[in-house]
């Protein structure tokens, strides 16, 4: 049923949305070479999304929910902290990308508006309490990422990581869509919150069975879990830089956001036949095989942005222990998983955003060795790259040292020691991701330059490269705040 007043709780979806469709009609009629002014319209409109979300988030009380428009999204806390963190990680891409557009020649200002659109899918899917809205927020979410890709019109590397990037996600969808028709089947409705009780005395188990095992397959894609990663490197690689940190960092963060809601949800508690640990069989099975296999990809990588796609696939890795620990009743799982995410989406915008700065046009020194001597020529930002691979690897004083501590600590916590050996895997892979961190460290302080570092400047670029790493020391010194504010 509609209900006029539900609209006000869905104020930071409409702002995105809203503004992405302005920033699409003012490309239109806009003139000049210079789209900075859209990308100030851009980082406002986001910016005003998030602050939006703050306020919702105020006026819910702690465990909080109102059911908006039906049954078809749902408002509480998490949604609005998942929301903010979609929105602020959009502003921060916005910020990046006018230099970066300057510098490598792809001036257009669709990009703006599309970027927003496809954040409005993410609020979406951070609210969803519906099987529909979960499948309109992740395609909204990903036909906008699929254009952005292949935005440099003239790059035969990024036109092919748009087309693989289109087909495997093309190819899960068939897997999510077929996925939740069992799962309807089987449940006679698609709200995720009565699906959870109906599931429970079903006369169909089978179908719930497979249905949640194509989910999983789904999600997989959705979050680059291996063996369902083969797209993420070339992505990464031939896609502007700023979009492959929206990538890396909002679009990993709302697939992550969209497992919270359905598996927390529809397939939490005894839902199956064989109990919780149903879903969580074959996902403890894929989070041990995505932070290996991730980890071994990563070492093998000489070009920076691969290295960090296969960086990426090892945390989508450690984001998938703390969904297992939340689906086998952990009672840190959630706000631990959150914690991560938002350590995660900070600490890669800020390493993406000094990627950005060391290329320039006609040479991105995408090489480790084309890193060598950075920090003789450019102190601050080879000292910004530190911290934020560090982070990566989960050293302290850092944000996600704490972000792996709080995700396998939740993982401790379930019942009878199910996730030990899981925790090991994940504690060991991250003492070995050190090296291929600290290979770029090495490039940047103990090897001779070989030339001048023509680097790419700009107000928001610099902005962003100053601020992520502060955000990361902060998390890492004082995280409490930030555990307070996810529950």
């Amino acid at each position: 049923m509609f209900n006029a007043a539900d609209l006000g709780w869905l104020v930071p979806y409409f702002i995105l949305a809203v503004a992405g469709m302005l920033l699409v009609l003012a490309e239109a009629f806009y003139k000049g070479e210079d789209r900075t002014a859209l990308a100030g319209l851009a980082v406002a409109g986001s910016l005003a999304s998030a602050v939006a979300s703050i306020v919702l988030y105020r006026q819910l009380g702690p465990g909080e929910t109102r059911q908006v428009l039906g049954t078809m999204l749902i408002a509480d806390r998490l949604g609005y902290v998942l929301s903010a963190v979609f929105a602020v990680t959009t502003a921060l891409t916005a910020l990046m990308s006018p230099a970066h557009q300057r510098a490598h020649d792809w001036r257009m200002g669709e990009y703006y508006g599309i970027m927003l659109l496809s954040a409005s899918g993410m609020v979406m899917l951070a609210h969803a309490a519906n099987l529909v809205t979960v499948f309109l927020g992740i395609e909204t979410m990903s036909i906008g990422v699929y254009v952005m890709v292949a935005m440099r019109r003239r790059s035969r590397r990024g036109n092919e990581a748009a087309m693989k990037y289109f087909l495997i996600g093309a190819f899960a969808t068939g897997f999510l869509m077929y996925g939740m028709a069992l799962l309807y089947g089987a449940s006679g409705t698609l709200s995720l919150v009565r699906m959870q009780g109906a599931l429970t005395s079903t006369a169909n188990p089978g179908l719930v069975i497979a249905g949640a095992f194509l989910l999983v397959v789904a999600f997989g894609f959705k979050v680059a879990a291996v063996p369902f990663h083969m797209w993420a490197p070339d992505a990464y690689e031939g896609a502007p830089t700023p979009v492959t940190g929206f990538m890396a960092a909002a679009v990993k963060a709302a697939a992550i956001g969209a497992m919270i809601r359905v598996f927390g949800v529809a397939l939490g508690g005894d839902v199956l036949p064989f109990g919780t640990l149903g879903w969580a069989s074959p996902l403890v099975v894929i989070a041990a095989l995505t932070i290996t296999i991730g980890n071994i990809g990563a070492i093998r990588q000489d070009n920076i942005k691969r290295m960090l796609a296969y960086s990426s696939i090892s945390h989508a890795g450690v984001l998938l222990v703390g969904v297992c620990a939340m689906g086998l009743g952990s009672p840190t799982g959630l706000s631990s998983l959150v914690f991560y995410l938002i350590a995660y989406s900070v600490t890669t915008m800020g390493a993406f955003a000094i990627v950005a700065y060391v290329g320039s046009k006609g040479r991105e020194r995408l090489l480790v060795d084309d890193w060598a001597g950075f920090a003789s020529q450019h102190p601050a930002a080879a000292l910004a790259m530190v911290i934020c691979l560090l982070s990566f690897g989960g050293m302290p004083p850092t944000a996600g040292f704490f972000g792996k501590f709080y995700v396998f600590k939740s993982a401790m916590d379930v019942y009878d020691g199910q996730l030990l050996w899981l925790v090991i895997v994940g504690v060991v892979n991250s003492a070995i991701s050190i090296y291929y961190y600290l290979r770029i460290v090495t490039a940047m302080y103990f090897r001779e330059p070989n030339g001048t570092f023509t680097v790419t400047r700009g107000a928001g670029l610099m902005f962003v490269i100053a601020l992520m790493p502060v955000l990361i020391i902060e998390m890492g010194v004082m995280p409490g705040w930030w555990l307070r504010l996810v529950g």
